[in-house]
C-alpha cells in the first residue's frame, strides 16, 4: 500500500517522542551535573602516569626511555631523564623522568603514546572535567598530577588493566626463575671448581714424594 512507510516511520517518531517523556530507555539525556551518566570502560581523554605501590614519585612505571615524545603527533609531551638511577617501590634502581610534562591544550587523544610505551606506564584517563581560566598554565600538567595509582587504573579500566597485571606479573615470574636458575648454575660451577682443586690438591699430594 502506498505511503505505509512513512505511517510506519511517523508511529516510529512518535513512539520515541512520547517514551522520551516516560520510558527509561529514552531517556538519553540527565541533568547534569546533578546527574552524571556512568563513564564507559573504553572511554579515553588525556594521558596519566601509572605508579605502583604507596609513593607516587617512587613508584612510577616511566623508566624516562622517551618513546612517546618522539612518537606524539602534536609533540605535546616533554620529558627529560634523571642523570642517576634510583630505587623504584620494590628497590630496583632504575631511571625515573626529572620532568615529564603534557600540554593538553594541544594533546588529541590519539592513544599513540600508549601503544608505543613498552612499560605500560602511560594511561588513558576517562576524567574530563578540566576546565580552567589559565589556558596556557593551567593545562601544562606535569608529572606529579598526572601521576595515578594502578588501583585508579584498574577503577577505570578493569578489564585493561587486570590483562596488564597478569601480564606483569607472568614477567616478574619469569625473571625470578631465570634470576633463580642462573644462581643454581653459578653455585654449581662453583661447587665443580672447588672439587677439583680438592682433587687436584690430593692428586699432588699423593705424587710428593716422602722426605
Amino acid at each position: 500500500m502506498l505511503g505505509t512507510g512513512i505511517i510506519k516511520g511517523m508511529a516510529q517518531t512518535a513512539k520515541n517522542f512520547v517514551g522520551s517523556y516516560s520510558d527509561p530507555k529514552y531517556l538519553t539525556t540527565v541533568e547534569y551535573p546533578e546527574q552524571r551518566v556512568p563513564t564507559k570502560e573504553n572511554n579515553r581523554n588525556f594521558p596519566f602516569l601509572v605508579f605502583d605501590g604507596e609513593e607516587a614519585m617512587v613508584g612510577l612505571r616511566c623508566v624516562a626511555c622517551q618513546i612517546c615524545e618522539k612518537e606524539c603527533p602534536p609533540q605535546c609531551i616533554y620529558i627529560e631523564k634523571d642523570k642517576n638511577k634510583k630505587p623504584d617501590f620494590v628497590g630496583k634502581d632504575q631511571f625515573q623522568p626529572a620532568v615529564f610534562d603534557i600540554d593538553i591544550s594541544v594533546c588529541m587523544s590519539c592513544q599513540i603514546c600508549v601503544e608505543v610505551c613498552p612499560f605500560d606506564a602511560i594511561k588513558m584517563d576517562t576524567e574530563f572535567e578540566l576546565s580552567q581560566t589559565n589556558r596556557f598554565d593551567g593545562l601544562l600538567i606535569n608529572k606529579h598530577q598526572l601521576a595515578k595509582s594502578n588501583d585508579y587504573y584498574r577503577g577505570i579500566h578493569p578489564t585493561e588493566a587486570a590483562e596488564i597485571d597478569a601480564a606483569r606479573a607472568a614477567d616478574v615470574k619469569k625473571a625470578a626463575a631465570k634470576a633463580a636458575a642462573k644462581a643454581k648454575a653459578e653455585a654449581e660451577k662453583k661447587a665443580k671448581a672447588a672439587a677439583e682443586a680438592a682433587a687436584k690438591t690430593e692428586a699432588d699430594a699423593a705424587d710428593t714424594p716422602e722426605s
